[in-house]
């Protein structure tokens, strides 16, 4: 029987080897990064600081700036040192929190994406209800539930994950510790690790997905059939179309890197599709809802204009 060496340690291939390209991705990712952190902070800060955004929708947008804030801090200074320094090491447990840390706040996004499509769905299609049903108490439920069961879902793969035993291959296709290309590495069996992959990640990525396309089906025939007036309609069809691309941008690419089977993925490809929702969707979230939504620039605009000074001139 062959020797076998425990591995202790990880080195991420990255994006690219091509030196040139270098600079040009650190440049870029580290603009989006701060993108992102100056974005949702500002989201974050107006979110708190604006009386009038005190509702059920911007409770929610807070969570979703603070959940897209730590995402994109999970994977993306790791990622940028490796184009300045070349191949990246992290040590076994690193691997393992990055792990869990990305699923935790990944799932958690997904799932609390499907809950702010069924906040919209209430204030659009049952109006008269809406303070009743989404109550300050319900609100910190759903809240408590997605970051609940993004945490489920992050320790069944980090328990699994320890679980495996590594001793042979120590490179990983990829720019983080994610599940899928880490499956590849064990000298161990992954059937039990690759059933939790297709059945429950998918279903943490399918679930509210298919929530969030049912409730806007729903609230656009309320529109079409219920409201006559085009101006009536403007302002919940913008509020569902900031949502509906912010859901779009992050549940699509991790439908489509996660469904398929991963014996059979593209390595390069599942690193490019995973740059979609790991580093980009976080920094164009703060610019679409700012963007398209009035309430959020208004308090933006009234927030800056404040005197830092209560006696000042």
């Amino acid at each position: 029987m062959l020797n076998q060496t425990e591995v202790s340690e990880f080195i991420f291939l990255g994006l690219t080897d091509i030196q040139g390209l270098q600079h040009f991705f650190f440049i870029s990712f580290l603009l989006l990064y701060l993108t992102s952190l100056l974005g949702n902070g500002v989201i974050l800060t107006t979110v708190v600081c604006e009386p009038r955004l005190h509702t059920p929708m911007y409770f929610f947008l807070g969570n979703l700036s603070c959940l897209d804030i730590f995402y994109s801090t999970v994977t993306v200074p790791k990622m940028s040192t490796g184009f300045l320094f070349g191949h990246q090491p992290i040590s076994f447990g690193g691997c393992l929190a990055q792990l869990h840390f990305f699923h935790l706040l990944g799932s958690t996004e997904l799932v609390l994406l499907a809950t702010m499509a069924y906040d919209r769905y209430v204030a659009i299609c049952n109006p008269l209800r809406y303070a009743l049903v989404m109550s300050p108490r319900t609100c910190l439920l759903l809240a408590v539930a997605s970051w609940s069961i993004g945490f489920v879902h992050a320790m069944m793969h980090s328990v699994m994950t320890s679980q495996l035993s590594f001793c042979g291959h120590n490179r990983i296709h990829h720019f983080f510790c994610d599940i899928k290309p880490l499956l590849h590495l064990p000298c161990s069996s992954t059937s039990l690790s690759l059933t939790l992959l297709n059945v429950v990640t998918t279903s943490i990525a399918l679930g509210p997905f298919t929530l969030i396309v049912l409730s806007y089906l729903y609230i656009i025939s309320f529109l079409f059939h219920k409201v006559w007036s085009q101006e009536e309609r403007w302002k919940p069809f913008s509020t569902c179309a900031s949502h509906l691309t912010i859901g779009a941008l992050l549940h699509i690419p991790v439908l489509f890197n996660y469904t398929t089977h991963s014996s059979g993925s593209c390595p390069k490809r599942d690193v490019q599709v995973s740059l979609m929702y790991s580093a980009v969707a976080a920094a164009l979230n703060p610019l679409i809802y700012t963007l398209r939504n009035q309430e959020v620039r208004s308090a933006l605009k009234k927030m800056l204009g404040r005197k830092p000074f209560p006696g000042g001139k």
